[in-house]
């Protein structure tokens, strides 16, 4: 089964989570809120969590994966260092020494040739996308993310937020107060806590595995893209099944449901999303797939709802298996 790119709608239900906040302001944690509108045109405002969050929960259940697989890592990702293959010297001073390296840039294709030997070098790189300057004497050379999130969104109807006073035990000394430098003494903060049902709208092109952005040829052979599409579809299955982020040591969010539709596609035709913000979402996505497959003979994109974390892990899983590289 090959295809060209995967969407994800859906609704997750987290109970008593604080995954992305803003920062602090004294003794009190605030967490993330965005403004939003709704299906009336009413502004709202909600509890939400990044993308940016969502991404890093996906890349670091990636990066894991590649250990495992064994497959490329830069010197930067196999420390999941966030500024990745840009701190890899030892390669970009290797693909400078090199003869192709010379006859590239003497021709003018030196970006090109970079581009080549970073998706070679690093999954990561590859899958999540990089802005590289002055790397192998490229000035600008831009790699797009093959997976996009959007914000976690929580629905404006059930979604809320309080905020609840903790308390540093200390045995002895519990008269020093907050004011203290050293941060010592019984300190009194508060912490928030989100829970409701959150919109999830994620895209992967996964014909963009390995596919050099530049000259729009693939610079990996069918069997390395296939490990690396797996591997990224993988990722994408973990992110739901363990989210990371804050506060996980003492409120690690109550994951009481995921619910929506995967849809899939075989050809150009965009995989279609809906946000779970507007209500009957799954019923747009199905009418979406039935006008876009109508102008064609095949049924190009496909769609599997699921009805919980199991259900998703079944689709996702059955995807994963007969899944194979775009372009052979």
């Amino acid at each position: 089964m090959r295809l060209h790119s995967l969407a994800i709608s859906g609704v997750v239900t987290l109970n008593l989570h604080a995954l992305n906040n803003e920062g602090s302001e004294g003794n009190t944690m605030m967490t993330r809120m965005v403004e939003i509108v709704d299906e009336s045109g009413n502004l709202q405002t909600v509890n939400a969590i990044s993308g940016d969050m969502f991404k890093h929960i996906q890349a670091e259940h990636l990066f894991q994966e590649a250990k495992l697989t064994g497959l490329p890592l830069c010197a930067g990702c196999s420390q999941f260092d966030a500024n990745r293959i840009a701190r890899d010297f030892d390669l970009a001073a290797q693909v400078e020494k090199s003869k192709e390296y010379a006859e590239a840039k003497k021709n003018g294709k030196m970006d090109s040739y970079n581009l080549s030997q970073v998706l070679k070098a690093c999954v990561i790189d590859d899958c999540e996308g990089i802005l590289l300057t002055g790397w192998a004497g490229s000035k600008s050379l831009a790699r797009k993310s093959c997976i996009e999130f959007g914000w976690v969104v929580g629905r404006p109807e059930n979604t809320r937020t309080e905020a609840y006073i903790h308390a540093k035990y200390v045995p002895e000394g519990r008269g020093a107060g907050s004011g203290s430098e050293q941060n010592l003494g019984q300190n009194l903060f508060h912490r928030p806590a989100s829970s409701g049902q959150y919109a999830v709208v994620l895209n992967v092109d996964l014909y963009r595995v390995g596919r050099n952005d530049i000259t729009l040829e693939y610079d990996l052979g069918s069997e390395e893209r296939k490990k690396r599409v797996q591997a990224l579809l993988r990722s994408v299955l973990y992110t739901f099944i363990k989210p990371t982020g804050a506060h996980r040591n003492t409120q690690h969010p109550h994951i009481v449901d995921f619910r929506g539709v995967v849809a899939t596609s075989a050809s150009s035709l965009p995989a279609p999303t809906v946000s779970a913000l507007k209500k009957g979402y799954d019923r747009e996505i199905e009418v979406i797939t039935r006008n876009l497959n109508s102008l064609f003979d095949a049924e190009h994109i496909q769609i599997s709802r699921f009805e919980g974390l199991g259900d998703y892990s079944r689709v996702m899983s059955e995807i994963i298996k007969a899944v194979e590289p775009w372009g052979d």
